[in-house]
């Protein structure tokens, strides 16, 4: 029987290993803290994502917990419009999914195959010719024949193979919140959640995930936003946060003032918005009878601008599936790292652009940008959004 360790109980990790132990294989699952818990916020899947994991035969209960996510437009903190919503193509719409819903259902998919350990610091990784892949802890070693690195953007594995993939600041910060469907403000008909409103540095965007027990809705419900920033995270109390962030957007266009008004200090979470420079020079690392694949943010962390940090290490997970079964498992870690590394470069360069077009700021600038938005933002949407409803995993 074959085996792997994945390191990081992320949802690229327990997705992979989840597809692993389905096809057989005997899964090691390392989790740094002390339990498996995920974020009380939500995640945008675009169409590759959502392929990605009906592929690894977790797609039967998206439905159930998923929402659709229309295009709401984007406008400027005054209200004007700069690019108005427009109907998006069922092949083309994303949907929207809580995290622990999404986290339920792939820890559901686990099976018996998975021993899941939590509290293990990986510290070092062997993947050499002629020795059999291994982690360790510092006291204790651990073979296998596969290791998955899906450790995130701090990723000591990556540290170790690729050590020229630095990890660097965005120059922004974001936050994120769900508001429960119990406390969620009801808002008039004309003005309904969802859309982006961008101004010089700041961003806020809104989704519904439905109500309670409603059809195609959220089993747990409620209104995701997210706000970005320019600058450094904030080190203050999420209360004196949640302050900051009603003054930054006080005058924005309704439903913002709403929502922020509605979410509580406990609903937020913030992070600095992070990335990889340059990309890590592999992401599949022969050695021995098999060999060390990176996954996830461990390889390609990026800036959300354009939602495809979960999409892409759910194509990660199903493309290393889908490989495995075909050839040598060496061969198959060679072959992982050649269709990955550009799949994750063109997405990469395309939330750059998002990114230098987000972060402009300055008077003359930003005239600038809102002309050209009109233009340049939805070209390079439809551009991201032809990619990931063309993407595929390998036949």
């Amino acid at each position: 029987m074959r085996s792997a360790v994945v390191v990081g109980a992320g949802i690229g990790g327990l997705s992979v290993a989840g597809a692993l132990a389905r096809s057989g294989w005997q899964v090691t699952l390392l989790e740094r803290a002390d339990r498996v818990r995920p974020e009380p916020t939500a995640v945008v899947l675009w169409p590759n994502g959502v392929r990605a994991l009906r592929a690894l035969g977790l797609g039967a209960g998206l439905e159930a917990i998923a929402t659709p996510l229309s295009d709401g437009g984007v406008r400027r903190p005054d209200g004007q419009w700069l690019v108005q919503p427009r109907p998006v193509p069922a092949d083309r719409m994303p949907v929207v999914v809580h995290r622990e819903d999404l986290h339920d259902a792939l820890i559901a998919g686990l099976g018996d195959r998975v021993e899941l350990r939590t509290g293990v610091t990986v510290r070092t990784v062997r993947a050499e010719p002629g020795q059999r892949p291994a982690v360790g802890d510092g006291r204790n070693l651990i073979e296998a024949d596969l290791v998955v690195a899906a450790d995130g953007t701090d990723s000591e594995i990556r540290r170790r193979l690729a050590p020229e993939a630095a990890v660097v600041s965005s120059g922004s910060a974001a936050w994120r919140a769900v508001i429960p469907w119990y406390r969620a403000p009801r808002l008039p008909v004309d003005r309904p959640v969802g859309g982006e409103v961008l101004g010089a540095g700041y961003r806020f965007i809104s989704a519904s995930l439905g109500e309670r027990g409603s059809s195609g809705g959220s089993s747990r419900g409620g209104i995701y936003w997210v706000a970005t920033a320019a600058g450094a995270p904030r080190p203050e109390p999420p209360e004196t946060q949640l302050a900051l962030l009603r003054r930054w957007y006080a005058g924005w266009p309704s439903p913002i003032g709403e929502l922020l008004e509605a979410t509580d200090p406990a609903d937020l979470v913030q992070q600095e918005v992070r990335e990889l420079r340059p990309l890590p020079r592999a992401y599949g690392f022969p050695a021995g009878p098999g060999g060390v694949v990176l996954l996830g943010d461990a390889a390609h962390a990026m800036p959300p601008h354009l939602g495809q940090g979960a999409c892409l290490a759910f194509e990660d997970a199903a493309t290393l599936a889908a490989l495995l079964p075909k050839s040598r498992l060496p061969d198959a870690v060679q072959a992982y790292d050649r269709l990955r590394r550009p799949r994750a470069a063109t997405v990469v360069r395309q939330t750059r652009r998002m990114s230098a077009v987000l972060q402009t700021r300055g008077r003359l600038a930003l005239r600038a940008r809102d002309a050209a938005l009109g233009t340049f933002t939805p070209r390079l949407l439809n551009t991201a959004a032809t990619s990931a409803a063309q993407w595929r995993p390998p036949a």
